[in-house]
């Protein structure tokens, strides 16, 4: 009887077991950019750099979206993708991209 061998837990986006430099690096891009517009919504006085980071973090994970080769990248996008999108409405609605600059 063949006994199963059992690796640990790894957390990792390649999960075909093939490197995706690109796509990872669009997809940790994406969850900074998009942890940066969610956090900093909260804070009124910070609206350019919320929703600036938004839309970066829009543009990223749209084109990590694109490109993206696993069903990890893609959660991952998906979920941040969300939070950029979270992040650069409130930006918009507290003064927008160029609010008190012009």
């Amino acid at each position: 009887m063949a006994h199963a061998v059992r690796r640990p837990m790894a957390l990792t986006l390649n999960t075909d077991g093939r490197p995706h430099p690109m796509e990872n690096a669009l997809t940790a891009l994406t969850v900074v950019l998009g942890l940066l517009a969610f956090i900093t919504s909260f804070f009124h006085n910070l609206h350019l750099l919320t929703s600036w980071s938004g839309l970066a973090g829009i543009i990223t994970g749209a084109w990590g979206q694109y490109v993206s080769a696993t069903t990890a990248e893609r959660f991952l996008l998906v979920i941040f993708l969300g939070a950029s999108a979270v992040g650069l409405g409130i930006g918009l609605a507290h003064g927008g991209l160029f609010g008190g600059l012009w």
